[in-house]
């Protein structure tokens, strides 16, 4: 049985590697990841699955807000283990993650992602006034209204609000109190 948790700092290689095997170096040139990068995901929005001890599935929210919008969170990347594929396990850490920014008091969600995958979620084409800091498909910019209406006047420039990571050290002490 497939179990959705709390990411936790054991499972940072795990999640790294599965990131690797389903996005390669490429996930780094990715727009959504100038929103991530140097950052730490929204509290209690990283989320791991777990199946028998082993990560076979990952997603996290971060925080942004952007112009005549407000605070929301970015989502991405999920990503589920190639073997796992197909047996509903990012479906459910997707209705977990939006359940939790639900119940946290989000008021939306963007993404940049695959619509027909997204649009069982709820998911719709951003408003054409939101823009994100780089290149982007429009086709594959989507937006979730936790609060209906959260995104009526939204325009301008997506940026990250959230909270900055600790330096590297920071993140290996973490990591030996962990162990």
């Amino acid at each position: 049985m497939v179990k959705v948790r709390d990411e936790v700092v054991a499972d940072v290689s795990a999640r790294e590697a599965l990131l690797d095997a389903s996005f390669g170096d490429a996930r780094f040139e990715k727009t959504s990841e100038r929103l991530r990068e140097g950052r730490r995901p929204a509290r209690g929005l990283a989320l791991s699955a777990s199946h028998d001890g082993a990560l076979v599935g990952t997603v996290r929210l971060w925080n942004v807000a952007a112009e005549r919008a407000g605070a929301g969170l970015l989502l991405g990347p999920l990503a589920v283990d190639e073997d796992r594929r197909g047996l509903g396990i990012g479906s459910k850490l997707m209705r977990e993650a939006l359940w939790r920014a639900a119940r946290m008091g989000h008021r939306f969600v963007l993404l940049v992602g695959d619509a027909p995958y997204y649009a069982r979620f709820g998911f719709e084409p951003a408003p054409a006034g939101l823009d994100l800091p780089g290149p982007v498909d429009r086709a594959r910019f989507l937006a979730f209204e936790i609060i209906p209406g959260a995104l009526a006047n939204a325009g301008g420039m997506v940026v990250a609000t959230g909270e900055m990571e600790r330096s590297r050290r920071g993140i290996d002490a973490e990591q030996r109190l962990a162990a």
